[in-house]
């Protein structure tokens, strides 16, 4: 059987488009060939950043036949005295089969006609010329144009296609591109190498690009710049600085990966090596090298002791003119450092609270002041944070204050403006020059810890307080504003700032009652800020839902089982009550993953979950967990309440030990589960709903009680009954 190759030749693609848009194009392919019944063997999709590829092995030039029943008239309509009606003639017709063909058959609304037709499968030329320019028509991506008077829109614009079955073309065209587009057998090779390249069959098509200079497989390109830089740093004793975002883009950057080896001059390892890192990774797309088997100061000011005066660089150029890119890429990070050399100076020339005294010319947000503001209301969220954390030493309290005090003075400095990525980085490096504590300074570079989902948090007990207090003033002071994220917009990443902050208090394992600190917030705001209609309780409450869906969120996104979360901080739990300590919310649902995994949560769980059902018939407050308040034991009739009561005595105590005792609090529900259960169902077991209704009331606070004291862990209700598969 044949294989099918498309290419589509393009100008320079972004390179996250050609990455994305393979998937793309793979389920397009697919799904097309198993709608028309045409099977195939291997679908391989790839890119370069002048084209995107389908390669189809084995595919079958015909598609399947089926069978398909059709429904017609009632029988008594198309048949009268055993000879078909004008109904059943046309229904015939219309399916394209004889009248003698067509059957009754009895359905439960009584006897109908059907028609048994058959469908030939498409060929499959047929079905590619046509589905070709919808496959490019339905690619998405980011920051489409048009080009010329067409009206094709697409990521670049179109400038060849390539459509063939083995040796045979297939006749497509473009019509809505500037000029019309019609296939052919001619490829295009290296940018630089203007011969067509006439390919011969799609088997051939990798081989025939990779002898004119293309290695068109993307994976094969991969290997070979992965193998390269390995290689290279290897041979210099050098650890290379390559991220996964940076490998991933010099893959569809480059058709024929060439490496170069470059020179750094020597008085340029002077600066950070931060700097050098951003400039030669964000701004030229090239790989830094430090030293094997170093440690860097993240606060030190020089590169000298860590950087290699070298970098790798992935270019696309013909291996005669190595040498004169080479000369071309050491003159442009040249200039580019020479530059950074210069903001440098130029920020060293002022003092760090001059910086910050300029925050006052930069506007925040509408509404929200400048930035000097900003900061001063971080200062107090700091301010807040230390009262409430008994563990903090005076000078670890001085220092977390003189970190807030500075922590956005760099936003001003000119290698800020130039360089954002720096942001956090420059301003620590600054404050240490100037002679503040160590631990102030890289207060100053944690604060902004955790940057994105999976990124490192801050390692320093004042790092992380700042950090804390930093996501908690954008999120008083955008809320107080009115807005809220919805669905995909959230223009201030207020979902990743309520992540940050229950990830930095559980890193630090702070008890930290986050809902008396919002209330007083929320009020202090409604101070700062009275042009804005701050109502301060219904935004403390606002803010506290909003955190409760942060909290669900990060539970399922650490592989929590979604029941488990719901019990512990789903909308049966006030929002209040998770935020009186986050932290002990993060225990409890540990411990019922433990109990599950063990396989001592179930029995647990039914025996609570029966006594809630009940439960909820007694007039029971809530918060009540002691027996003695509601429970007579005069009225026990059966050594099984006895039983229980003893159990509940027994949860009593260690309910009134706090969450120190939550593992001994599931041991004894877990370890009584029998007494509970033959509460029930035993030898000894008691009717609950009896006439007497003093009995009655006497056993449903029983259950009531029980039901408070497990409720300590969770909602035991939200626990799924069977444990293959989370509740919704």
């Amino acid at each position: 059987m044949p294989t099918f190759l498309l290419e589509i030749g393009t100008e320079e693609l972004p390179a996250d488009f050609a990455r994305l848009a393979i998937p793309q194009l793979q389920q397009l392919v697919e799904a097309e060939l198993q709608l028309h019944r045409l099977d195939f063997g291997k679908l391989h999709c790839t890119s370069t950043p002048r084209r995107l590829a389908v390669l189809v092995e084995d595919l079958q030039l015909q598609g399947k036949q089926q069978s398909l029943e059709r429904k017609g008239p009632p029988g008594s309509q198309a048949f009268s005295a055993g000879k078909p009606t004008e109904a059943a003639l046309g229904f015939a017709r219309r399916c394209g089969v004889s009248a003698e063909s067509l059957e009754i058959r009895e359905t439960a609304k009584g006897p109908f006609v059907f028609a048994t037709v058959v469908e030939a499968g498409s060929s499959c030329v047929d079905v590619l010329t046509k589905a070709i320019p919808t496959w490019i028509n339905a690619l998405q991506g980011r920051r489409f144009m048009r080009w010329g008077s067409g009206e094709e829109r697409f990521s670049r614009p179109l400038r060849w296609l390539v459509a063939m079955l083995d040796a045979e073309l297939l006749e497509v065209k473009l019509t809505n591109t500037d000029p019309t587009i019609v296939s052919s057998c001619f490829s295009r090779g290296h940018r630089l190498a203007r011969e067509e390249i006439k390919i011969t069959s799609g088997l051939l098509y990798s081989d025939q690009l990779r002898a004119e200079g293309v290695i068109v497989d993307r994976e094969e390109r991969a290997k070979l710049i992965g193998d390269s830089i390995n290689m290279a740093a290897a041979k210099l004793e050098a650890k290379p600085d390559l991220p996964k975002e940076l490998f991933e883009e010099l893959i569809d950057l480059v058709e024929a990966p060439l490496m170069i080896i470059g020179a750094v001059p020597n008085h340029y390892l002077d600066l950070p090596a931060e700097v050098l890192c951003t400039v030669m990774r964000v701004h030229q797309r090239y790989v830094p090298l430090y030293a094997r088997n170093t440690v860097v100061d993240p606060l030190s000011l020089s590169a000298r002791e860590y950087l290699l005066p070298k970098f790798l660089c992935i270019t696309n150029s013909l291996p005669e003119a190595v040498e004169q890119v080479q000369r071309g890429n050491e003159r442009v990070l040249e200039a580019r450092l020479a530059d950074a050399q210069f903001f440098l100076m130029a920020d060293q020339a002022i003092t760090c609270e001059e910086r910050r005294s300029q925050l006052a010319r930069v506007s925040f947000a509408a509404g929200l002041g400048n930035l000097l503001e900003r900061t001063e209301r971080l200062e107090w969220c700091v301010f807040e944070l230390i009262k409430m954390n008994g563990e903090i030493s005076k000078i670890e309290a001085e220092q977390i204050s003189r970190a807030a005090h500075y922590c956005k003075h760099d936003l001003v400095s000119q290698m800020v403006s130039e360089f954002p990525e720096l942001q956090g980085i420059m301003g620590a490096k600054y404050l240490l020059a100037e002679g503040e504590s160590r631990a102030t300074a890289l207060a100053v570079l944690e604060h902004y810890l955790p940057r994105g989902a999976g990124d490192v948090l801050p390692k320093s007990k004042e790092g992380n307080l700042l950090a804390i207090a930093e996501r908690l003033e954008l999120l008083l002071s955008i809320y107080a504003k009115g807005d809220r994220p919805s669905g995909s917009s959230d223009p201030y990443a207020l979902r990743r700032a309520g992540n940050a902050l229950l990830l930095l208090l559980w890193d630090m394992n702070w008890s930290l009652n986050l809902w008396e600190l919002l209330q007083n917030a929320c009020e202090h705001w409604l101070h700062l800020l009275p042009h804005l209609t701050i109502n301060s309780n219904e935004l403390a409450i606002e803010l506290a839902e909003f955190l409760q869906q942060r909290f669900l969120s990060l539970l399922q996104e650490q592989g929590c089982d979604l029941d488990i979360a719901q019990a512990v901080a789903g909308l049966t739990n006030e929002s209040k009550r998770i935020l009186n300590n986050v932290t002990d919310g993060q225990m409890r649902v540990k411990l019922l993953a433990e109990l599950r995994r063990k396989g001592s949560l179930q029995a647990v769980q039914v025996v609570v979950q029966r006594a809630a059902k009940l439960a909820e018939k007694a007039e029971l407050n809530p918060l009540t967990i002691r027996p003695d308040e509601v429970i007579d034991i005069k009225l026990f009739e059966k050594t099984s309440e006895h039983e229980m009561y003893k159990v509940l005595k027994q949860l009593e105590d260690v309910c009134n030990k706090g969450s120190k005792a939550y593992v001994e609090l599931a041991n004894i529900l877990a370890s009584s589960s029998n007494i509970l259960a033959n509460f029930f169902d035993g030898d000894q077991s008691v009717m609950v709903m009896v006439e007497d209704p003093d009995i009655r009331r006497n056993r449903l606070n029983m259950l009531g009680i029980l039901k408070n004291q497990a409720y300590i862990l969770a909602d035991f209700s939200c626990l799924n009954a069977t444990f293959d598969s989370p509740c919704s």
